[in-house]
């Protein structure tokens, strides 16, 4: 997945400008993981876990509502509608389509934004499990987590398009 203007162009900027591209960079990747394939290629399962290329963006829509509202906003994720472990983020439901999926992680990843704007690197934010912790830090391991997630769909999707 290669890297998309934005992230080029953050060189000098601060750092703050930075992570928020890299981050924007990963969403886009992997929400684009699914263009232009069919609605069963993107249910395949093709490895022994749930993971299937539709469920790992079923899936990263569950971190970003964990990480940016249930530990920014203190609510339970029962609250917030998810799943209560991240296993269960990867299930998909009879309805769950690309273009439904596509659009719930697209409207994740603005209120993520939205709920961080008005924080600094930092801020602390308390509604995780591990307590309180700097907005970098959950940066951080949200960029890690995206990465590992878009190695992953390059390889499901080079699966699918080799069948």
């Amino acid at each position: 997945m290669p890297s998309l203007p934005l992230v080029d162009e953050t060189f000098d900027q601060p750092i703050r400008a930075q992570l928020e591209a890299f981050l924007d960079d990963h969403r886009r990747a992997l929400n684009a993981c699914l263009d232009g394939l069919t609605e069963e290629q993107v249910r395949r399962s093709l490895v022994p876990s749930r993971t299937t290329l539709l469920g790992l963006v079923k899936h990263v829509t569950f971190v970003e509502k964990v990480w940016f509202d249930e530990a920014v906003t203190r609510r339970s994720r029962s609250e917030i509608g998810i799943p209560a472990t991240p296993d269960e983020s990867f299930v998909l439901a009879d309805n769950d389509t690309i273009a439904t999926v596509q659009r719930a992680h697209r409207q994740a990843c603005e209120a993520s934004r939205r709920a961080t704007s008005g924080l600094g690197l930092d801020d602390r934010v308390d509604g995780n499990r591990r307590g309180p912790l700097p907005l970098r830090w959950v940066y951080l391991h949200v960029l890690r987590e995206l990465a590992q997630h878009c190695g992953h769909a390059d390889i499901l999707r080079e699966q699918i398009e080799a069948r």
